[in-house]
Parts: C-alpha cells; structure tokens; sequence
C-alpha cells in the first residue's frame, strides 16, 4: 500500500491526497516540524501553544497552516487534549485558536459536520486518528496516547458518528496519521496490563523487548480497535512515518524531550472548506 500521507520536500505539511482527491472540499493532513517561525527547542514549525513556546511564534505558525490550506484563521478549532477518551461535537468555529484561555476543555476527539471549520489537534508521538463518514460529511479528529488507547478513543468516535449522524460503521473512513512506531515505542509492564484490556486482538501489536518490558505498536492496537468497532480494513489507511526515526521531520517527545527539555508539536488538521453550492 502506498503512503497516505504524503509530503513535499521543503513543504510544512503532509497531505492526506487519497481523501482530498476523492472529496473535493476537504482539507486533511499533518504537519511536519520545518518551516516556522518558532525558535529552537521549538524549531520551527511548533503548532502548540501549551510547550512554552512564543505565543505569537505559535499563532504566526497556525496562521501560515491556514492559509496553506487555503482556511482562513478563523476557522481553527481546537481542545485542552489531557490523553482521555472524551470525544466532543463541534458546532462553531474558532476554539483555541490564539488563546488557551477558550480551548474546548478536557477533550481528546473533536468531531463536526459543519463547514469552515478546521478541527486541528497536537502530537509529539501520540497516534492521530482521522474519520470521515461521506454520507453525512461528518469528519472527526482524535489524540490517541498510549492512555486514549486503551481507552479506546477510537471507539468512542465511531460510536459519537452512529450517534449524531446516524453513520454506518462500515461506511466510515480512518485514517491513522504519523506517530511513535512499533520500532521505537518501548513500555513496561505497567501500560502493558492495560494494553491487554483493550481489545481481544491485542497481542498483533506488541513484541517482547529487554526483560520486563515491550514494543508497543500503538497505531496496530487502533487498528484493530477499530476494525472491532466496525470499520472495514478497506477503509483504513495507515501510515508508515514514525516521528521518533525522523526527528528531522517531526518532534518526538520520547526521543527529544526529557528533564530540562522540551519540544514542540505538530498538528493534525481536517475540514470543509465553505464554498458555493456547500
């Protein structure tokens, strides 16, 4: 299978070029960590204003997303993520955008069938999972740690879809976005006790490492998350980009971060633009 995401060299982002060809409106994607204004250990396209980062560094850079996306700012829309399985409807835009202050609160998935209205969200590792339903025109974006996970976010978007737009599970689209891969994801036994919770078919996503601990693949353990939940394996598309093996492309908090340390965060992004006869 071909990569999904799919970037230009020297450009900030990686579009989603199968669903942006077939649905035309629609703006998805991903960003990578070039081309910003942000300055080192934010360098140089940090799309999160809650790192530490210049704030006015940071909206020059959400600013830059929207206009290469051809959204006007305003349309912005984000969460205060906090690695839970709290998805929310959106019904107007332009949460979060400049200010942590009006962020939509305690929310790891946003979802929205209104247009101009760009849902965007942060990662520095955690997996970005991305829905669209094309019968209601529903989209929707989810934060999925290690945490969301297991607790199955993915799930819980699937069902929120059935539920305000009536979508069918197997009519769905997902998307799996850029992320720690299996390669580099080592935890110990503590999160594997949870993993093991999360679904029947848990084992395809874990291989044993050093003793006591594991390689996670946390974009299999949605995968099979949401085949569970009803979406087909032909409407999944997954990525091979694991953020931790290209820290020149994107941020990895595992990798960069630690004691004294900081780094930024790319953003997923997904929306319809508003245009005539929408």
């Amino acid at each position: 299978m071909r990569e999904p995401f799919v970037w230009e060299e020297e450009a900030s982002i990686m579009t989603l070029t199968d669903w942006e060809a077939h649905f035309p409106g629609l703006v998805a994607g991903f960003t990578v960590r070039l081309g910003g204004e942000s300055e080192e250990p934010y360098g140089s396209f940090n799309l999160g204003l809650h790192v530490g980062d210049d704030p006015e560094h940071v909206v020059a850079n959400r600013k830059k997303l929207a206009e290469q996306v051809g959204m006007p700012f305003e349309a912005w829309t984000c969460a205060d993520q906090v690695h839970g399985n709290r998805v929310c409807q959106v019904t107007a835009k332009g949460a979060g955008k400049d200010s942590l202050e009006d962020v939509i609160a305690g929310t790891d998935g946003l979802f929205t069938r209104e247009k101009g209205v760009l849902l965007t969200s942060f990662y520095a590792d955690c997996v970005p999972l991305y829905f669209l339903d094309p019968a209601s025109e529903a989209i929707g974006l989810a934060h999925a740690g290690w945490k969301g996970t297991v607790g199955r976010i993915a799930e819980e978007m699937v069902k929120a879809l059935q539920t305000h737009y009536q979508a069918q599970p197997g009519d769905i689209r997902v998307a799996i976005g850029p992320s720690i891969g299996g390669c580099c994801y080592e935890v110990d036994e503590r999160i594997m006790a949870q993993v093991r919770t999360s679904t029947p078919n848990w084992e395809p996503a874990v291989s044993p490492s050093a003793a006591g601990t594991y390689m996670l693949d946390l974009r299999r353990l949605n995968r099979e998350i949401l085949l569970e939940a009803g979406i087909s394996r032909a409407n999944m598309l997954v990525t091979d980009w694991c953020t931790s093996c290209r820290t020149d492309l994107f941020f990895s908090h595992r990798k960069e971060a630690g004691p004294g340390k900081m780094t930024g965060r790319m953003a997923s992004y997904i929306g319809w633009k508003e245009t005539e006869g929408r």
